[in-house]
């Protein structure tokens, strides 16, 4: 995105010659009006343009909660708009005339980091998913497992039979899509559940009983 049209043909065209798909902007105004703009996977952004400048943009979609990496050029930048851009997130900050070779290395830091950011994410979402839909035993039964106790033990705890905690364990597992308790202690750390923590999820304490 950039207001200079020879500098966006130069930018889109060597972004296209090393295989990426590029959508040019010429305002930030145009880009936000533009539905299907925030699809893509790294925006390459100006920061001297009217009306809405760079920084001004990174921070109306920090604040609309998108979360595009940001490679910022600019033949102007001084320290303060460079560590203005950094600190709202910006993946680098690269000065024109902009190195094509940079460019390129960049971007594709920037996408392959994003990637993998959002697969984490994607990740992290379907396991509180799961940790959700667990009764209020299975929670029982994990808190326990995440302490080290084992079956019999766990059985004196919660005052049931131990075929009842294999039971209850073993649809833990199967609910937690855990193949093993290595594997299901994992999960467990991957969500903040530690020591008396399971029974109750740290961001919505007291609820998923059934």
């Amino acid at each position: 995105m950039d207001d200079d049209a020879g500098v966006r043909r130069a930018l889109s065209r060597v972004l296209r010659e090393d295989g990426f798909d590029v959508m040019a902007f010429e305002s930030a105004t145009q880009f936000i009006d533009r539905a299907d703009a925030g699809d893509g996977s790294c925006i390459v952004l100006d920061v001297s343009m009217p009306d809405v400048d760079g920084l001004q943009l990174q921070e109306q979609l920090a604040g609309a909660g998108a979360r595009l990496p940001i490679v910022f050029v600019s033949g102007h930048a001084d320290v303060p708009m460079c560590a203005r851009a950094m600190k709202n997130g910006a993946v680098d900050f690269l000065t024109k005339p902009v190195d094509a070779h940079a460019l390129v290395t960049t971007v594709r830091m920037a996408i392959d980091r994003f990637d993998a950011e959002r697969c984490a994410r994607s990740e992290a979402e379907a396991l509180k998913e799961r940790f959700h839909r667990l009764t209020e035993r299975e929670r029982e039964v994990l808190d326990a497992v995440v302490r080290g106790r084992l079956n019999k033990q766990i059985a004196a705890e919660l005052n049931l039979v131990e075929q009842t905690v294999k039971f209850h364990r073993a649809r833990l597992m199967e609910h937690m899509q855990a193949r093993t308790v290595a594997e299901l202690m994992l999960m467990a750390a991957r969500l903040g559940l530690g020591v008396e923590s399971a029974v109750s999820s740290p961001e919505d304490p007291g609820t998923g009983r059934h």
